[in-house]
């Protein structure tokens, strides 16, 4: 008997709208793959608001299903062989990547591309709780460890990993300012400020690159997993649609936009999307100093890259509530984002002025 699907962490039924036709994926994978004579069991992962994530339980193994949502007719915003791609070839170099299986292009067996991997076993951080007991002592060295891995993954020659070709390189702060920027106002609602002040400053203070490296772009706690016999090990990093060439310190402020740690004000804890602010955590400003030490580059012009990483983070939100309010999801979940779109440009503007 396959295993119990509600043994894995954060997997539910699947969604009526979400769902697909198992026997289809399942004759699929099996001319990619070996599997046990059995349909699998079929789990989805909930959060997220992008690609839908599924778990294919069998009796001897886990893999895991990524996809477009349903309905979804641009490939380039959820390009699921880039996706595949950038772990199958970041896996010799870089060795917290699943395992990919394979990938489909043939919109005939669900109605879009996919691809299947292997899970990594583990614990993954959630919202609210690291979902392990940690110590102050123990969460504080998760945090560093979880610094040398982003430092890991910039440190991978990106020629020698065949991803030469994976961005535009050079001249990605620049692009970054004005795609982000010209995204904003495309979504821009009435509820929420203009950010015009904020996108003024990006444009006057933008530095050059500092270099060019494969990036994760989304490089988040609840983006990795730790081994189920040492939660002090990172053993794996998912979500790669976002990852390209860029500038470190790009990704670095894009990263700890998202990290909410325990001295930030009542109204800031609220919106945290990960377990940054459990006791001993390490804060953001240690994390950039850890970061440069490691990796010798100069964060004196700081402030530029926690504001960029706080802007894109408010874009992002505002584009998930632009399709909200104008009724392109009823999400519930989505209801709400104006408010932090407001939080984050007041902390945009508290920086600028320091």
């Amino acid at each position: 008997m396959p295993p119990n699907p509600s043994a894995v962490e954060g997997a539910r039924p699947v969604r009526d709208e979400d769902a697909f036709d198992v026997l289809a994926v399942d004759t699929w994978l099996r001319q990619q793959t070996k599997l046990p004579d059995e349909l699998p069991e079929v789990r989805q992962f909930s959060g997220g608001a992008s690609n839908l994530t599924y778990l294919l339980q069998y009796s001897d193994q886990d893999l895991i299903l990524r996809r477009p949502p349903a309905g979804t007719k641009a490939k380039s915003a959820h390009d699921m062989g880039r996706e595949y791609r950038i772990q199958q070839q970041l896996a010799p170099v870089f060795p917290y990547v699943p395992r990919m299986v394979a990938y489909c292009n043939d919109d005939a067996v669900i109605g879009s591309e996919f691809y299947v991997m292997e899970r990594i076993a583990g614990t993954i951080p959630r919202r609210s709780e690291l979902g392990v007991e940690l110590t102050a002592e123990q969460a504080r060295q998760l945090g560093y460890r979880l610094i040398d891995t982003l430092v890991n993954l910039h440190q991978v020659d990106p020629v020698a990993a065949g991803l030469a070709d994976l961005g535009k390189g050079e001249g990605f702060v620049e692009r970054q300012v004005g795609g982000w920027s010209g995204r904003y106002r495309k979504a821009k609602t009435w509820n929420v400020p203009s950010f015009e002040k904020v996108m003024a400053w990006l444009e006057a203070n933008k530095p050059k690159d500092v270099r060019i490296c494969v990036i994760h772009n989304d490089f988040r706690l609840d983006n990795v997993v730790l081994a189920p016999d040492d939660p002090l090990k990172i053993v794996g990093v998912l979500d790669w649609e976002l990852a390209t060439l860029g500038d470190p310190l790009m990704d670095l402020g894009s990263a700890l936009a998202y990290w909410v740690q325990a001295d930030d004000d009542w109204a800031f804890r609220r919106f945290r999307l990960q377990p940054s602010d459990v006791p001993g955590m390490i804060g953001r400003d240690e994390i950039v100093r850890y970061y440069c030490e490691k990796t010798g580059l100069d964060a004196s012009n700081w402030a530029f890259y926690e504001v960029f990483g706080l802007f894109r983070l408010a874009v992002i939100a505002q584009q998930i509530y632009y399709r909200y309010h104008h009724k392109q999801t009823r999400n519930p979940r989505f209801k709400n984002l104006w408010l932090p779109v407001n939080l984050l440009e007041r902390r945009c503007r508290k920086i600028m002025s320091r």
